[in-house]
């Protein structure tokens, strides 16, 4: 037995179950499945794997339950009628795969939840969607007005217009976030794996039924990309979402999809990721796990202890040096001398603009450039403490 799952023996069937009917009495729900859960074996999605899916979640939300459904598959769903054998790797034919095949899923979507009385709604978002006040609030509004209207909203990531490559298990941290956003009281990750378990299945592992912080997953060999190759993700990914979550204030399942219903009613399957942190602003937690850095600051000790221990906002006097290329409203790195990451948060002058502002006051800068440099470099509002790591170069 190793080290994990001897800890995670520890907790008693008792306390297992009282965990998961948290699930089963949730009032709002995100559930996330994967593109190797709905796709057939000839290409394409799966009727099948799709009916199944929207019969359980139908249910649950006929029963009272709000759910969200952030679903993979549109590249997927779109390869056959362009007459791809596989996922394409270049991201300008993973655009036109995604722009192809989102209307062919979501008609699949709609047609399967119509048959059980539930009306679907389509919502593309980003990661940066959830980023800026703005944007957040707006999303949050839509998406909590269409489940006040008894809709489920699909949600995916929108990859036709993505400026950045399809990053590897965007949809399972982007289900994590939308959790968040829309106050969820449980996360389900579904793809085409049961559970977590501490070492390949095929080998004789055992599953892992309930993680109830990050030591229960030291020493536990996690796999990558499900067997059907359509997906980006893998049970990394999944993990990672749970943890999210789980840190976060929100009870988290990993599962498979043909677990959907038992899980949706509190059974013992799949891995259960205890509550272990509280919640936090979605903002936050971007900033924290998600944001694709742009840029470092190099502070001073001064502004080491300040941002650091007395969580104060980052002034320009603070600021020893520049790295990277940022606009406004970008995410950067705090950085200690010695390459430290202290924090990460959202900038409010560009790269360009900051070079001549280091180490002087907001006081002076008002004066010899005019009112607008007077602001803080970063707000404690948008500024997150991360866990001490050493710093690489920027782009390495």
């Amino acid at each position: 037995m190793t080290t994990s799952t001897a800890r995670i023996a520890e907790v008693t069937e008792g306390d297992d179950a009282a965990e998961r009917q948290a699930l089963a009495g949730a009032k709002r729900i995100v559930v996330k499945v994967g593109s190797s859960s709905l796709t057939s074996i000839k290409g394409g999605i799966s009727e099948k794997a799709l009916t199944a899916l929207v019969h359980a979640l139908a249910e649950k939300r006929n029963s009272g339950t709000e759910i969200i459904l952030v679903s993979s598959g549109a590249i997927a769903a779109g390869l056959a009628p362009l007459g791809l054998a596989k996922r394409p790797k270049d991201l300008a034919t993973q655009q036109a795969a995604a722009s192809v095949g989102q209307g062919l899923l979501m008609a699949r979507y709609s047609q399967a939840f119509a048959a059980h009385g539930v009306t679907v709604s389509q919502v593309l978002l980003t990661a940066d969607d959830l980023m800026r006040r703005t944007q957040h609030s707006n999303a949050y509004r839509a998406l909590d007005r269409l489940l006040n209207l008894g809709v489920v909203p699909v949600v995916n990531e929108n990859d036709t217009v993505a400026t950045h490559e399809i990053r590897f298990g965007d949809n399972d941290r982007l289900a994590a976030l939308v959790a968040h956003l829309v106050r969820a009281d449980a996360l389900v990750l579904l793809s085409d794996v049961d559970a977590l378990y501490d070492g390949p299945p095929s080998l004789g592992a055992k599953r892992i039924p309930l993680v109830t912080g990050p030591a229960d997953l030291v020493g536990v060999t996690i796999g990558k990309a499900g067997k059907a190759g359509v997906g980006t993700g893998g049970m990394t990914t999944k993990v990672e979402a749970a943890s999210i979550a789980a840190g976060s204030g929100i009870h988290a399942l990993v599962t498979s999809t043909a677990n959907a219903a038992a899980a949706l009613a509190g059974e013992d399957v799949g891995t259960w990721f205890a509550i272990n942190g509280n919640r936090k602003p979605v903002r936050l937690l971007w900033l924290a796990h998600l944001a694709s850095v742009r840029g470092r600051l190099i502070l001073d000790d001064g502004a080491v202890k300040a941002v650091r221990d007395r969580h104060t906002s980052l002034l320009p006097a603070g600021i020893s040096s520049v790295q990277g290329d940022f606009e406004p409203g970008d995410p950067v790195e705090m950085v200690s001398a010695d390459g430290t990451v202290i924090a990460r948060g959202l900038v409010n002058y560009s790269a360009e603009e900051l070079p001549r502002m280091l180490g002087r006051s907001t006081k002076e800068l008002a004066k010899d450039l005019g009112r607008g440099y007077d602001r803080v470099v970063v707000h404690v509002d948008d500024l997150v403490l991360v866990q001490p790591s050493r710093s690489t170069k920027l782009g390495e």
